[in-house]
């Protein structure tokens, strides 16, 4: 194994695709954030937001911004009068979703 120093993650971290991953969609909310965002065009922030029963504001605020820096949705802020944001998933995310059909399709097995 790699020599590593105390900061520093361990190598198999950096190496192991499924680490990162599980890295950037971990969390309570972030699949459920993109598996709303996936049934629609776009959703503005209360409306996911009375789809994610529990979530709240600061987690909701978080996880927008994490997946919007992992170019995983786009935030797109209307000029409209009263202004607002839209999101919505992105090219990238759209690759994800047959995974999470697959995991839904579990889900359903487990009642």
């Amino acid at each position: 194994m790699k020599e590593q120093d105390n900061n520093s993650k361990p190598y198999y971290f950096e190496k192991c695709p499924v680490i990162r991953a599980l890295e950037i969609l971990g969390g309570k909310w972030r699949l459920a954030i993109i598996w709303e965002l996936s049934r629609y065009d776009s959703m503005r922030y209360n409306e996911l937001k009375r789809h994610l029963f529990g979530i709240t504001n600061i987690m909701l605020t978080r996880s927008l911004q994490a997946l919007e820096q992992h170019d995983l949705i786009t935030r797109k802020k209307l000029c409209q009068i009263p202004p607002h944001v839209e999101y919505s998933i992105t090219k990238r995310c759209e690759a994800l979703l047959p995974a999470l059909e697959i995991i839904n399709e579990w889900g359903k097995l487990e009642k």
